[in-house]
């Protein structure tokens, strides 16, 4: 396939500075090559992304895990739907996956424009388990196309440009089976809005993580982030971990697959969400730390995390699950592969 003529605002590589006297040559080289802006989209040729998809065959699926996201869900479905789905026929399915959500979260994205499943009825001979991996491994087998673009539920504010913009370099470069987004992160702590430092656990856990065990990977701003699209043909090759270690995971066990050369990165600009709270965040840090000491063939960890809050008195100890959870490679499930051989059949 061709590529696509992108304005080169479009194509210009991340103004973040490459310290070339630290940073490993093979990630610099990654890094400058592999990084793109969507910051120019308004010049961005959306009839060749068109042109791309159609010459290509492509059938584009959006998902979004949810759990409890009535309160942002919605304004952000439907701005998708009109965008994408109305305006430019650039995504033909716009799926929520509701993950055992107690409140209006699949009423709220139905009503928006989004078709809603819940994670209980995928693969329901296979069990259920409570994460947002779970919510992204089942969406392989409640949607069609060969390209997938995974969005939080929870995104705040103007991001209808991370479809597009995630969707590029797929659309771009056949060799590219994998997009990560990157993007600024406020902070919004007691009401006090920070230009940066979110993303906390990707700076004290993930980032030191990946530079000391896989530092090929170092040139990846947000390994953490839930924004990324994929290819269906490497997505369903690679276990999918059913909590929050699941993006690590992925980025980790997409390496393996294709190497550094099949992964790309797409500054998105900024991204905002609900910040969570330290307690919350090291639950999230523990479930990455084991997902990282599985693929590095290090000791098991322990599967629980054990934190502590004062009640006045004295100390009080509290243990939380974080044990590695993951399930197995979507093309080896037998239902999916006869689902998918009946589509595409």
């Amino acid at each position: 396939m061709n590529c696509i003529a992108f304005p080169r605002a479009v194509l210009a590589v991340s103004a973040i500075l490459v310290d070339s006297e630290v940073m490993r040559p093979d990630a610099r080289a990654w890094f400058e090559h592999r990084t793109t802006s969507a910051a120019a989209l308004a010049e961005l040729d959306l009839d060749a992304l068109l042109r791309a998809k159609r010459r290509g065959g492509h059938r584009v699926s959006v998902v979004l895990p949810a759990r409890n996201e009535a309160a942002t869900v919605g304004d952000l479905v439907a701005d998708l739907h009109e965008r994408w789905v109305r305006r430019v026929p650039l995504v033909d399915e716009l799926l929520v996956m509701d993950s055992d959500s107690t409140d209006d979260t699949a009423a709220v994205a139905r009503a928006a424009g989004a078709d809603v499943v819940a994670t209980t009825d995928v693969l329901s001979a296979h069990g259920t388990r409570p994460g947002k991996g779970e919510a992204l491994w089942k969406s392989l087998a409640a949607t069609t196309g060969d390209l997938v673009v995974f969005l939080d539920a929870d995104l705040l504010g103007d991001v209808a440009h991370f479809v597009p913009g995630l969707l590029g370099p797929l659309l771009a470069d056949p060799q590219v089976a994998y997009v990560k987004g990157c993007y600024t992160r406020p902070l919004e702590v007691d009401g006090v809005v920070q230009p940066a430092g979110g993303g906390r656990v990707t700076e004290l856990t993930a980032r030191p993580l990946l530079n000391a065990l896989w530092p090929e990977l170092a040139g990846f701003v947000q390994p953490l982030g839930g924004e990324y699209a994929g290819r269906r043909s490497a997505l369903e090759q690679v276990p999918f971990v059913s909590g929050y270690g699941v993006e690590i995971g992925l980025l980790i066990d997409l390496l393996e697959l294709g190497g550094l050369g099949s992964l790309a990165q797409v500054d998105l600009g900024v991204r905002r969400h609900t910040s969570q709270g330290e307690e919350a965040l090291g639950a999230m840090a523990a479930q990455v730390v084991s997902a990282v000491l599985t693929r590095a063939g290090g000791p098991d960890a322990s599967g629980l995390l054990t934190q502590f809050r004062h009640d006045g008195v004295g100390f009080v100890p509290r243990s939380t699950a974080v044990a590695v959870d993951e399930r197995p490679p979507m093309e080896t499930v037998p239902e999916y592969r006869s689902l998918w051989a009946g589509m595409v059949g």
